[in-house]
Formats: C-alpha cells, sequence, structure tokens
C-alpha cells in the first residue's frame, strides 16, 4: 500500500487555561532510576520539573526497596544530567522508614499497632537494614506471581532491638502509611498524580476530603491486533473496573481517551493530558543535518521492531544512506544477527543508548519508527521540535494524533515495503524533505510542556471542583 502524508487539526487540552491551584502535589511512582523503565522515567521527571517551573509545589515520591545509597546516586545522576531540578524533592518510602536509633520509624510502628488485621503469613522475607546493619521492615517474598503487589502477606516491622514488634497486611498498607504520614504534614488541599497502574490499584480506595488522586496513563491497555475492540491486557483487566474511583484518569492521546470512553461506560472524569516536551528557544540549524542520515530512538525491545525499520531501510537503497540505531536493549544480539546476515554493517549501525537525544536528531534527515504499539510516541515529538521529518507505522497511540498537524508520513502498520518507498521517497526528495521539516516544529507545539501544563492544571481545577471519588 502507498503511504499517506499526515495532516489535518488535533488538539490535546479540553478545558481553558490558567495556572495550577494552591495546592500540594505528591508524584507517585513505583520507582524512578537512571536508564530504566525507558520513555516511562523520562515522562515523570519531566512532568514534576514543567509544574514547578510554573509554580506548583511538587514533590517525587517513589517505594521501590533500594537502600539509600543507591537512592542518593539515582538523584544526583539525574541531577547532573538536568532531569531532576534541585527544589523538588526526590523521596523514598523506605529511606523514611528508619528510626535514627534503630528499627522502623515511628509513623511505621504506628500504623502497624494500629493495622486491624495481621498479614497472612509467607515463607520467605527480604529483611531491609539501616546504614549500621540494623533491622527495620521485612518484606515478604511473593515469587511468580504479577499480582504480588495485592498480597496481604505480612511485612514485619522491627524496633530499635532488630526483633519483630508488629505487621503490616501487604505492601498496600505500608504505601497507605506512609502517604498519611506525607500528607499529615501538608495544609490544604493535596494533589496525588499516580503515574503508575500497580500503586493505583492499592490507592483506589485510598483518601480524604482534602486529598485528589489524578492518575496517568504511559502506554497502551490492548493486546494484539491492538484494534479498540482487541483484548484487554490482562494486567490492566483489573485497574478498568476501579478507574472511576481516580479523581480523573489523564490519558496521553485522544485517541485512546475515547477508544476507552466509546468501549467502557464512560462513568470516570477521562481528560486527555499529554506528557509534555520542550520546545527549543531557537530553531535547529538545518545546515548540520547530515544527508542521508536515518534515525531510529527507542529501546531495543520486542515491541519496537527495530527489525522491521532495518529491512525497511536496505529495501529504501538509498546511496550514501546510513540508518543510526540509538538505545539498548534485550533485542541488541538478534539485531546484530540480523545486520550480520544482510551485511550491512556499513550501512547499519547500533549506537548504544543517548542521554542527549537532540544532538542526535539535529543531524537526522529523518527518523524511523517502527513500533508496534506505543503509550504516545516521545521520539516522535522530541523529533519534530528540532525539525527533523518522521515516518512511521500508523498505530495506537501516538503517530497518528502526532503526525496530523504535519510533519512525518504514516504507513500501514506492519507494511515494510511501504514504510522502504516512504524513506526512499523522503530521502530523495529536497522538497518534500524541506515542506515536512517545515510543518514540524508547528505540529510538535501541540505537544508542548506549555500545551501539557494548561491541559494538566485543568484536570487539577476540575478535580479540585469536585467532591472526591473515593
Amino acid at each position: 500500500m502507498a503511504p499517506r502524508r499526515a495532516g489535518g487539526a488535533v488538539g490535546v487540552t479540553d478545558a481553558a487555561q490558567g495556572p495550577f491551584p494552591d495546592a500540594d502535589y505528591l508524584i507517585l511512582s513505583s520507582r524512578l532510576i537512571p536508564d530504566l523503565d525507558g520513555g516511562y522515567t523520562i515522562a515523570t521527571l519531566a512532568r514534576a520539573g514543567q509544574m514547578a517551573e510554573r509554580g506548583a509545589r511538587v514533590q517525587l515520591l517513589t517505594v521501590d526497596p533500594a537502600d539509600a545509597e543507591a537512592h542518593a546516586a539515582h538523584r544526583a545522576e539525574f541531577a547532573a544530567r538536568g532531569a531532576l531540578r534541585p527544589d523538588t524533592p526526590l523521596r523514598n518510602l523506605f529511606d523514611e522508614a528508619v528510626a535514627p536509633d534503630g528499627g522502623a520509624a515511628e509513623w511505621v510502628r504506628a500504623a502497624a499497632a494500629s493495622a486491624p488485621t495481621p498479614g497472612a503469613q509467607a515463607d520467605e522475607h527480604r529483611v531491609l537494614t539501616d546504614a549500621a546493619g540494623r533491622p527495620f521492615v521485612s518484606l515478604p517474598v511473593i515469587r511468580g506471581n504479577p499480582d504480588w503487589h495485592l498480597s496481604t502477606a505480612a511485612v514485619r516491622v522491627h524496633g530499635p532491638e532488630g526483633d519483630a514488634i508488629g505487621e503490616l497486611p501487604g505492601f498496600g498498607a505500608l504505601y497507605r502509611a506512609w502517604l498519611e504520614h506525607v500528607v499529615a504534614r501538608l495544609t490544604g488541599p493535596v494533589v496525588v498524580v499516580c503515574e503508575s497502574r500497580q500503586l493505583g490499584e492499592l490507592l483506589a480506595g485510598w483518601g480524604s476530603e482534602r486529598v485528589r488522586l489524578l492518575h496517568t496513563i504511559h502506554t497502551i491497555h490492548l493486546e494484539p491486533p491492538f484494534t479498540p475492540d482487541a483484548p484487554l491486557n490482562p494486567l490492566w483487566t483489573r485497574w478498568f473496573a476501579i478507574a472511576d474511583r481516580f479523581d480523573a484518569v489523564l490519558w496521553p492521546t485522544r485517541a485512546q481517551r475515547d477508544d476507552v470512553v466509546a468501549r467502557f461506560d464512560g462513568s470516570g472524569r477521562h481528560l486527555v493530558v499529554p506528557n509534555g516536551v520542550p520546545m527549543p528557544d531557537a530553531a535547529a540549524d538545518d545546515a548540520a543535518r547530515e544527508a542521508g542520515l536515518v534515525v531510529s530512538l527507542s529501546r531495543l525491545a520486542p515491541g519496537k521492531r527495530i527489525d522491521h525499520g532495518i529491512r525497511a531501510f536496505l529495501a529504501a537503497d538509498v546511496p550514501g544512506a546510513v540508518l543510526e540505531i540509538w538505545g539498548d536493549g534485550p533485542e541488541r544480539e538478534r539485531l546484530e544477527g540480523l545486520i550480520r546476515e544482510r551485511s550491512a554493517a556499513d550501512r547499519v549501525r547500533l549506537m548504544g543508548a543517548t542521554t542527549d537525544p537532540d544532538a542526535v536528531l539535529r543531524r537526522a534527515s529523518v527518523l524511523l519508527s517502527s513500533s508496534a504499539f506505543e503509550g504516545q510516541g516521545l521520539s516522535i515529538v522530541e523529533a519534530l521540535r528540532v525539525g527533523c521529518p518522521v515516518i512511521a507505522y500508523d498505530i495506537r497511540y501516538g503517530p497518528g494524533d502526532i503526525l496530523r498537524d504535519g510533519g512525518g508520513v504514516l504507513v500501514p502498520d506492519g507494511d515494510e515495503r511501504a514504510l522502504a518507498e516512504a524513506l526512499h521517497a523522503v530521502l530523495t526528495d529536497a522538497g518534500l524533505r524541506a515542506r515536512l521539516s517545515g510543518e514540524a516544529r508547528p505540529a510538535a507545539s501541540a505537544w508542548s510542556a506549555d500545551a501539557a501544563m494548561t491541559a494538566l492544571a485543568a484536570a487539577v481545577r476540575a478535580a479540585l471542583s469536585a467532591p472526591p471519588r473515593r
């Protein structure tokens, strides 16, 4: 099938503009670790930074049980990369669950003492210790169960002498106790922005009159073939049953929001709030682009279908063209084998990960995206904002929404021949390439940090103006 050029208009916000309401904002993530979880980590940190830049009082909260030294190293690395503002705390539950004199902190002990029922007994526990080697909590080890977070297996709480002095019935009880401790030290309204499905499930029944819980979405909810009526991803089936308990659910694209509302009863508050991408102060110098340079920028994972991109690039057969594949992941060895099999090492290069995508995209003539699915498609917006045209499969979700304002070419999902034809056309037609590049920056503006924060502030105002849903 022949490629179709993107065109038309799409908006990303459903409400009027305005600043963030006066409240404390807690951005809750299961973990935030450099170079882990791909675009999720980048988007979560970016949201916090963009909110803080616009005057919101923001704290980042995580619940991964690494030690304090590891968490300090994560903070330092994010700060060095400019991903964490110095005025935005990045706090961790287990860093704060330790009493200075040993054992669990007072808020953990108090939660265990007031727990209505004891936890079930687990066969195995992971004992967490402080810097002096003293235990403070022991976490149940639950193997082979994707729903481990829902278990009520006992979290043991230790006293100053290391002895177990109480229990909490599962991870959910521990997480909620920490949030209650954090919220109790704040005054006025509190907005919790939950970035993780697992945490959202545990918090759907938690809250108070002054707390509003907003749940962001980062990925697709469907299984293959990714049509609107396709089977739900099993991890999301239970979540949809409780989606109406959140004060707002924030979808990154209009297409995904609309598919969800059409399929389900729509009783929840479903809003479109993209992951915002900062726009450059000045346009990229198009003279710096390398003729024939095609770039792929993503994790090397099966769902990204980098092999499609390699085969399409080689089939396009443009003299002098080079494909740089930026990213790392489990598919690297297989892709190396494909490149060897095609004797293409001089034309297709695995570059490894980059912490400076702009530098890569400013050199590129084209960004190539061959994913099977996306949540939003961060790299596509990053390319458009520096004037780099995009060629992408028309998949759920992201490319179709982003490229409707121009800046790229969409081809039918999985059609490698169409992908190759589009690559050949854009790489060999300077006029087409210049036109797409000119459309790229205006198209990216709909996904800017300003547009995203306008939509998020509107979602917060709507949630605060209504009674809590829990």
